[in-house]
């Protein structure tokens, strides 16, 4: 039989190593409890039964390390966000998009340097060779879908079918640019992948990448939409604010996927960030291929991966994707050196994810951060809004306005615009657009008013008469419109 004998001094000596224990394990607790409430203190004007709000999680080390709801995913129903409530994450969609094409590619069943009429086509030859590769980091120079549709006269909020967009990309004559010479944001390349996906696989894009990512991550709240009628269970409603700041609900109605359509919830991009981290699908090296950037035929090098951006916060590499449609929107990142990641989803388009995001990384990552670097800001991706630049205004007479008049057709576009004279002034008016003003900036150059319209060059024939004008925007340059 053993004795034990504790003195006094034995249990002074073990309480103080166990209010020591206590308090080394307290300390990380107690800066994780002010980093939640900083987080709350961020998102509190949204957190009322009043407004619109967002859904955010933070993962730290393949664990959410927090996850919070703020506001209502339904103003009608006064159904506030909720753990299973989905939101459309836009852009955010690319880098699934991308993942997909990256793990066909492992497979054996595509190249990245294929061109892109080997399974599309019906797709016009432009005289330069498309491969998916280009496609994959906005150096096609295929011309914006959302900017070529709206020039036809499409409303954003209408039912747009993948149908409709690649019908729109056969009627296209001419590039913005030779591909691989520039880098040019364009969401008709994300279009155009989920279409090879679906050709090579032989199932809808959303029917692989069920199998394939969601199903096997356990991602229970996601699907690609593709259907506009199609209920969405627990999906949060959109929100804008209109021009007199009055809350009204937003539109989103297309059936496109591929560069958007993705509905999912904080919790499901919380397991999509933990997959980077401890892969269960891909592996390291497909994981490795997704950041890896494209070289340009001047040698530069971009700062696009597979869907998404690669890039450096205050020093720091992170992998990111910001996202907007209708009225959502959603930021993701991810800091592979730091294996940490959050996802900000809110139905809200007047609350920015991406602002409020990179506080939060700010928050979380305040130990590792070098005490002097300059941060590069990341481009706000998904279909976008454009302000014309300044240009110097000429003066014209009426007189001189009235030889841009007439009717102007367009066969890329199968529409119509009437050039006509208001006032003074000379206008571009269509059946189902606002009319556009167009000032003078040069000789047949005009400016135009509209995000999607950044100017109009007129043409004229032999004998010196005006015979067409060409359209341009930021991301669709030159679409020929002849005078009828």
């Amino acid at each position: 039989m053993i004795h034990m004998f504790i003195n006094k001094r034995n249990i002074v000596c073990i309480i103080v190593l166990l209010f020591g224990c206590a308090l080394y394990t307290a300390a990380p607790s107690t800066d994780l409890e002010k980093k939640k409430a900083q987080v709350d203190e961020l998102f509190a004007q949204w957190d009322k039964p009043e407004a619109p709000g967002a859904a955010v999680v933070i993962v730290q080390n393949s664990k959410i390390i927090y996850k919070k709801n703020y506001g209502m995913a339904d103003l009608e129903h006064n159904i506030p966000i909720n753990e299973f409530t989905v939101f459309c994450v836009g852009s955010v969609s690319k880098q699934f998009t991308g993942f997909a094409i990256a793990q066909l590619e492992e497979e054996g069943k595509l190249s990245l340097d294929d061109d892109i009429r080997k399974y599309i086509p019906e797709l016009p030859d432009f005289g330069e060779t498309i491969t998916i590769r280009h496609l994959i980091h906005h150096t096609s120079g295929l011309r914006e879908q959302f900017h070529l549709l709206t020039m036809a006269g499409v409303s954003l909020a209408d039912t747009i079918t993948m149908e409709q967009i690649l019908k729109l990309v056969k009627r296209q004559k001419k590039l913005n640019f030779k591909p691989g010479d520039q880098v040019m944001y364009s969401n008709t390349g994300y279009s155009l992948l989920a279409e090879i996906v679906q050709q090579i696989t032989g199932k809808s894009f959303r029917e692989y990448m069920e199998e394939t990512i969601f199903k096997p991550l356990g991602m229970t709240n996601s699907h690609f939409h593709d259907e506009s009628h199609e209920i969405i269970k627990n999906k949060a409603n959109p929100y804008m604010l209109a021009e007199n700041d009055v809350l009204m609900r937003a539109l989103l109605n297309h059936e496109i996927v591929g560069n958007t359509g993705l509905f999912t919830s904080a919790g499901d991009l919380a397991k999509w960030i933990m997959n980077f981290m401890q892969p269960k699908i891909g592996g390291p090296n497909l994981l490795t291929k997704m950041t890896r950037t494209f070289v340009l035929n001047d040698g530069e090098k971009s700062d696009y991966g597979f869907g998404i951006g690669v890039t450096q916060h205050w020093g720091l590499r992170v992998l990111l994707h910001s996202g907007h449609d209708s009225g959502y929107r959603c930021y993701l990142s991810y800091f592979p050196d730091q294996t940490f990641g959050i996802a900000v989803l809110t139905n809200f388009y007047s609350l920015n994810p991406s602002d409020v995001g990179r506080k939060i990384e700010k928050i979380f990552l305040v130990e590792h951060l070098p005490p002097t670097e300059t941060e590069k800001p990341e481009r706000e991706s998904t279909p976008g809004r454009t302000t014309p630049d300044s240009q110097p205004v000429f003066s014209l007479t009426e007189q001189q306005l009235k030889e841009y008049t007439g009717k102007f057709y367009s066969e890329e576009l199968d529409t119509t615009y009437q050039v006509i004279i208001r006032t003074g002034k000379l206008y571009l008016s269509h059946i189902r657009n606002d009319d556009v003003l167009l000032t003078p900036t040069g000789k047949d150059i005009f400016s135009g008013s509209a995000w999607w319209l950044k100017s109009v060059s007129f043409t004229r024939d032999k004998n010196g008469k005006i015979s067409g004008c060409k359209f341009s925007s930021s991301r669709a340059q030159l679409v020929y419109f002849r005078l009828r």
